[in-house]
């Protein structure tokens, strides 16, 4: 397939920073929470808590920590109250930057956005001002193991966008309603083990700046992440 993304060496980089795993479980808990509070706990009926169950697998977490965080939204052992919050602002070189968070507290959330932000160059946007430039799809990241037309057919006839064919595994894009279905069928290929699996945000057109800028912008990046409240930062760097 025609293009070339940067998706798979991004993914790779964030995963050999990001050390803390325990905080990483902990956020993906989070989101397997508000997925699961209100209904049964069955990923089955339930296409939104499957997708962050699949997210959670993806990043190896393990099957107790997922267990856990259904029984306690379905079990109404947890008291908390989150609500999906995003800001849109700009990093470094004018990079656009979209952060999703849950919080239980919108006022320090903002705050420690905001605050992030302008310490490291950047600013907070208005509603709409970047999530444009974003758009939501799902995406799939094998080892390169089985023969490149058995994994395009079986993509493409299941519904998947775009196949990217790199040296040692194929990056999969799908619409986010037709994700599971492409997963299932490449699991029924015999895959068990994905690079990457989830429903995320991808940027339409990246930008390319000078090396000190962008090594500004991907420490932005890592501090948001770190912030407690935020489950995902976006931008159109090219890296």
């Amino acid at each position: 397939m025609s293009g070339h993304s940067k998706w798979a060496t991004i993914h790779r980089k964030k995963g050999e920073l990001d050390a803390a795993r325990g905080k990483v479980f902990q956020k993906i808990a989070k989101e397997i929470y508000v997925a699961a509070r209100g209904t049964n706990g069955d990923p089955d009926s339930n296409p939104g808590l499957r997708a962050v169950i699949e997210k959670a697998r993806g990043n190896n977490m393990p099957k107790d920590n997922i267990q856990k965080a259904i029984d306690k939204a379905v079990g109404n052992n947890g008291t908390e109250n989150y609500e999906q919050v995003r800001y849109e602002g700009y990093g470094p070189g004018g990079v656009a930057m979209m952060i999703d968070c849950l919080t239980d507290n919108r006022n320090r959330t903002a705050m420690l956005v905001r605050s992030t932000l302008t310490k490291k160059g950047g600013n907070l946007g208005t509603d709409g001002s970047v999530s444009y430039l974003f758009e939501r799809k799902g995406v799939i990241v094998i080892d390169k193991t089985l023969d490149e037309d058995t994994v395009m057919m079986t993509a493409l006839d299941n519904g998947a966008e775009d196949i990217i064919v790199n040296d040692d595994n194929y990056e999969i894009y799908t619409l986010p309603e037709s994700f599971l279905k492409v997963k299932d069928s490449l699991e029924a290929l015999g895959i068990k083990e994905f690079i990457t699996s989830e429903i995320t945000f991808i940027a339409k057109n990246s930008i390319e700046l000078e090396e000190e800028v962008t090594e500004k912008v991907m420490e932005l990046a890592l501090q948001l992440e770190d912030l407690d409240d935020v489950q995902n930062v976006y931008h159109n760097l090219s890296i």
